[in-house]
């Protein structure tokens, strides 16, 4: 099972306890969590690249998938 990154969550805890939200602002709220979500997929990678050894049989972008699913 795939570990949950701190956009997902922030997005599972926002749907928790927010009671109404406008319709017309849905669709800006899925943007900017595709936003956030890109963004930590691009450091969580940064920071494999940055860290994991050389001798490694994975890249980052595979770790993040095999971490996350995504």
């Amino acid at each position: 099972m795939a570990q949950h990154t701190a956009v997902e969550w922030l997005v599972k805890q926002l749907n928790d306890k927010v009671d109404f939200i406008p319709l017309n602002k849905w669709d800006e709220i899925r943007y900017l969590v595709a936003q956030a979500k890109e963004m930590e997929k691009q450091q969580t990678i940064k920071f494999a690249n940055d860290y994991l050894d050389d001798d490694s049989d994975m890249n980052a972008e595979q770790y993040y998938t095999e971490t996350y699913g995504e």
